[in-house]
């Protein structure tokens, strides 16, 4: 399932090298479409990584991603890890109906859960 959120770049990390076979780089796009501003990490993957050099600290931009998760066990432990990973990223100008006080978060929607699973209105 694909998401978009809409908000402002507040930090651009430096690419990483996790191994010989991948790389990422991490970012922060604050979402102040609501009272109380979200600060959220987002990480693009390989090729992708070179997306954010086309954009400031400070710009108002569109994300897409996808979440994914990872189960990790080491000792007997096991860790749950979820990513937000960027495959897009496009500016957002500021005489666009997504700029301002009216930003657009994207989620699924309720209404798109299985049937299976109950649906309530709590905001996380």
């Amino acid at each position: 399932m694909q998401f978009e959120l809409t908000g402002t770049l507040k930090l651009k990390k430096d690419e990483q090298k996790v191994s010989d076979t991948f790389k990422k780089r991490e970012f922060v796009v604050t979402d102040n479409s609501s009272n109380y501003p979200q600060h959220i990490l987002f990480q693009l993957k390989q090729d992708k990584c070179r997306i954010l050099d086309n954009f400031n600290v400070n710009d108002e931009v569109k994300v897409s991603f996808f979440i994914s998760g990872r189960e990790w066990s080491k000792d007997g432990a096991t860790k749950y890890f979820t990513s937000l990973d960027a495959w897009r990223i496009d500016p957002v100008e500021k005489g666009s109906s997504n700029a301002g006080s009216s930003q657009e978060t994207s989620y699924a929607s309720a209404a798109a859960l299985p049937a299976t699973e109950e649906q309530d209105d709590l905001p996380f």
